[in-house]
């Protein structure tokens, strides 16, 4: 299957790069790539396309037109995902994407679009109906809402942090217990530890786990 992309980036060179990189990829075409809030609506409108992926900051106010380009696409065009490229590990813009759900949708930061193997896996997970989040902006996350006292996430241990982190990257139990040497057993151990800390119920499919934890970051830090 050839998944069909809209790229967006107000950055000449950056736009170009990734559309090689996409280009360079056999699962992917590159359908459209333009570099403005109002000419991205146009071109997924025109193209619908399976996933876009986006800048943040772009024509006309530079400020939040990916995050909000995100609600406007998912909301007309559901079967769309969207994959959100930021140079900010801000987790205040991830929770932003969030904040009205997360299926198909994902956050990453800018300087993973080199490894191709790392996008490609966002671009699938998001065009499945998943969600993915860098693990630089979890672990920010994580350490924000940690240094409160109050926080159920002070009581994490290192490991459970870090599985958290695999968890907002769309993995299961399987892909995690591979990347971190675990047998599932361990790994399933630590989730419910995790969930039972964070006051949250365990769900069946991973995406579910990801809108939960970011649900309750963005509720504890609001």
């Amino acid at each position: 299957m050839t998944i069909r992309v809209v790229l967006a980036d107000d950055n000449l060179l950056v736009r170009e790069g990734v559309a090689r990189l996409i280009d360079a990829v056999d699962e992917l075409e590159l359908a459209a790539a333009c570099g403005d809030f109002d000419s991205l609506l146009a071109a997924v409108e025109e193209t619908k396309p399976d996933v876009v992926l986006t800048d943040i900051r772009m024509p006309p106010t530079g400020t939040d037109e990916g995050i909000r380009a995100a609600g406007v696409i998912r909301e007309r065009y559901p079967a769309v995902g969207v994959v959100v490229l930021s140079q900010y590990a801000d987790a205040e813009y991830a929770l932003a994407l969030f904040r009205q759900g997360s299926a198909g949708l994902a956050y990453l930061l800018k300087e993973r679009v080199g490894d191709v193997d790392h996008l490609l896996r966002a671009i699938r997970e998001v065009v499945k109906g998943g969600s993915v989040v860098d693990p630089k902006v979890v672990e920010g996350l994580v350490a924000a809402r940690s240094r409160a006292e109050s926080s159920p996430l002070a009581h994490l241990t290192p490991r459970e942090g870090e599985i958290l982190g695999e968890m907002a990257q769309g993995k299961n139990n399987a892909a995690i217990a591979a990347d971190l040497t675990l047998s599932e057993r361990a790994v399933e151990k630590h989730i419910n530890s995790i969930f039972s800390k964070l006051h949250l119920s365990e769900e069946p499919d991973t995406h579910r786990r990801v809108k939960a934890v970011l649900l309750f970051l963005g509720e504890q830090g609001g």
